[in-house]
C-alpha cells in the first residue's frame, strides 16, 4: 500500500510540473533567469510571428519552431512587448538587406 500511493504522490508532482510548465510557456516565455537583485534578467522566449509584427497584436511563433530570443535585459520585458516588436522589425530589415545583395 505505501508502494502504491508513493507512485500515486510521485505521478501527480510530475503531472503538476508539467502544468506549471504549460502555463510559464503560455505566454511565449520559455526560460527567465532573474541574474541580479536590481531587476536585470536572462529570458529565453518565442519570436513575433514576421507577418504580424505590424499589427497591434503581434502573435508568437511556436517556440518549437526554433525562433527563440535570447534577451539579456529588464525582468518586465514581454515577447510581444513594443521593444520587441521593434527589435524583430530592425532585425528583418536587416536579414532582408543582406540576403537582397
Amino acid at each position: 500500500m505505501k508502494i502504491a500511493n508513493s507512485f500515486l504522490a510521485g505521478l501527480i508532482l510530475i503531472g503538476s510540473l508539467g502544468a506549471v510548465k504549460s502555463a510559464v510557456a503560455a505566454d511565449g516565455v520559455i526560460e527567465k533567469d532573474r541574474l541580479s537583485a536590481d531587476a536585470y534578467c536572462h529570458e529565453k522566449f518565442a519570436s513575433v510571428d514576421p507577418g504580424t509584427l505590424p499589427t497591434s497584436e503581434p502573435d508568437l511563433v511556436n517556440s518549437t519552431a526554433g525562433d527563440i530570443v535570447d534577451f539579456y535585459g529588464p525582468c518586465s520585458e514581454t515577447p510581444t512587448g513594443k521593444d520587441q516588436q521593434l527589435e524583430q522589425r530592425l532585425d528583418e530589415a536587416r536579414h532582408a538587406t543582406v540576403y537582397d545583395d
